[in-house]
């Protein structure tokens, strides 16, 4: 699988209610030993990525989490830029890093919330 296609299959994962088809689109995104961090907590495999997104879903009902760039494939790894939307309100931006695998799938992802921090003057 491609990266951006891995990635793409995972993004929409984050917009799938429905367990079965979230695990679905996991399955072909997500390696089996993957690991997800963010400041929110980590899931370590596909089983705790797909409940960790169902715990997104009920802690912020009717939100989507859609991509607000592309994705930057180099041979270290992937990024791209998130928003949370609330109907048209953007309520959270963000940044995913992560790494694949020989067939292509994530293995790991640091998520990050916000903008950047300023420099120390």
């Amino acid at each position: 699988m491609e990266p951006n296609e891995a990635v793409a299959r995972y993004g929409a994962s984050w917009n799938e209610s429905d367990d079965a088809r979230r695990g679905a689109l996991l399955e072909q995104a997500w390696a089996d030993g993957g690991v997800y961090q963010d400041p929110t907590g980590k899931a370590e495999g596909r089983d705790e990525l797909v409940a960790h997104i169902g715990g997104f879903h009920a802690m912020f009902p009717g939100r989507t989490i859609d991509f607000a760039s592309g994705v930057d494939v180099t041979e270290v790894g992937a990024r791209w830029a998130w928003v949370m939307r609330n109907g048209d309100e953007v309520e959270l931006e963000g940044v995913d890093f992560a790494d694949f695998g020989p067939d292509g799938r994530i293995t790991r992802i640091a998520g990050f919330f916000g903008p950047l921090p300023p420099l120390d003057s």
